[in-house]
C-alpha cells in the first residue's frame, strides 16, 4: 500500500464516519432547510414569492370557513 493510498482511505473513512453522525442527527424541519437554502445559495428572490403563495393558501383556506362573508369585500 502506498502512501496515497493510505491517505485516501483515511479521508474515505473519515467521510463515512462524519456522514453516519449527521444521518443520526433528527431532521431539519421543512422551514429550516429552506432557509439554509435561501442563505447558502442567495435565491432571495424566491422569497416574496413563497410569501405571496403562502398567502393565497391562506386566503383559500379561510375562503372555506366561516370567514368568508367577513372576506368577500377583499
Amino acid at each position: 500500500m502506498t502512501d496515497s493510498d493510505s491517505t485516501e482511505h483515511a479521508a474515505d473513512e473519515k467521510t463515512q464516519a462524519e456522514f453516519q453522525t449527521q444521518s443520526k442527527q433528527p431532521a431539519p424541519g421543512i422551514v429550516v432547510e429552506f432557509w439554509d437554502f435561501l442563505c447558502h445559495n442567495k435565491k432571495w428572490w424566491l422569497a416574496p414569492i413563497i410569501i405571496a403563495l403562502l398567502l393565497i393558501g391562506l386566503l383559500v383556506f379561510i375562503s372555506g370557513s366561516g370567514l368568508a362573508p367577513f372576506i368577500y369585500p377583499i
